[in-house]
């Protein structure tokens, strides 16, 4: 089935998660490379992973907004996916790529392009993010990002202190 793209860097494109795309939520979350920077056994179960699907769907329909799937523009390929979700009063950035995508600054140019839709397009008025404490990759990248470190919290899905960061748009 043909994706259409609500939003496009110069490599990507970001669509929406559709019912049919449970096998690419298996293929992002199933990948336990992923799993053990957000979940607490490492990987997620393949009921998880179905959970984790469930709730971007139902954060779009409630909410308008998902950690989207990212596509290359070039194969078609899924990246991962990057987006964000309500979280206490703002908006969570978060950005999940598969391993093959790593270290390429595909993190970084999807997530500009995630901020500057969330700032312009939605008028969302604050992000904050967070990565797991093992993660210096999600770290330099919100630091790109221009995110501003705010304090270490509990993340429940991994029992762990993450740090924390805050962005706001640009007066």
């Amino acid at each position: 089935m043909e994706r259409t793209f609500f939003l496009t860097t110069v490599r990507t494109g970001f669509s929406t998660w559709r019912p049919d795309d449970r096998p690419l939520a298996h293929l992002l979350w199933g990948n336990p490379r992923v799993g053990r920077y957000i979940c607490k056994a490492g990987r997620f179960t393949p009921e998880e992973v179905d959970a984790r699907f469930r709730q971007e769907l139902d954060n779009l329909e409630q909410y308008q907004v998902q950690y989207w799937p990212v596509f290359s523009l070039e194969t078609g390929e899924l990246i991962g996916c990057c987006g964000m979700r309500p979280h206490d009063g703002a908006y969570n950035l978060g950005f999940q790529l598969r391993p093959e995508y790593w270290g390429r600054g595909y993190a970084t140019e999807c997530g500009r392009a995630a901020v500057d839709y969330a700032f312009r397009a939605l008028h969302i008025p604050k992000l904050v993010a967070g990565h797991h404490p093992d993660n210096a990759g999600s770290r330099k990248v919100l630091e790109k990002l221009g995110f501003t470190y705010t304090g270490d919290e509990l993340y429940p899905p991994t029992g762990l202190m993450h740090p924390g960061y805050v962005l706001l748009p640009e007066e």
